[in-house]
């Protein structure tokens, strides 16, 4: 079922598999994704089939004078004609062991209450889910979620 996929980290050697890539919110800027390789805190593995980009997971590294140093994912797609075949979880999978490896002493991420879908995938990957969270933006930064 997993046949034929080459997972990658993201550096300045896999970018360029990126550009094109249809699985992100919006077609992949090269400026963007330049400053993103360049930046030691932010972390990406991404999934290839058939030379396309089927999914990826990423995040960063949280830093704060008080606190041990947390990693927080970011993001997570798959593509969805391939959904549902284990992608998103060796995804989560592969970005929390690269959270671990790095400075991270904790990992969290946030989701929408009714993405029954993504709540189940984190659960799996026995990730404790919190009550009562809830989320504030400025600058309109919510609007395209």
């Amino acid at each position: 079922m997993n046949s034929g996929l080459s997972f990658y980290l993201l550096s300045e050697k896999t970018a360029e598999l990126l550009l094109g890539a249809t699985v992100f919110d919006n077609p992949v800027d090269p400026a963007q994704l330049a400053a993103f390789v360049a930046d030691p805190g932010h972390e990406m593995i991404f999934v290839v089939k058939d030379d396309q980009v089927i999914g990826f997971a990423s995040g960063c590294f949280l830093l704060h004078p008080d606190k041990p140093a947390a990693f927080f994912i970011n993001e997570v797609g798959v593509e969805r004609s391939h959904r549902q075949q284990g992608i998103g979880k060796q995804l989560v999978s592969r970005i929390l062991s690269q959270a671990r490896r790095g400075r991270a002493q904790g990992i969290w991420l946030a989701t929408e209450g009714d993405n029954q879908p993504a709540r189940c995938l984190y659960r799996s990957l026995q990730g404790r889910e919190t009550p009562d969270i809830r989320v504030f933006d400025w600058d309109g930064m919510m609007d395209d979620i």
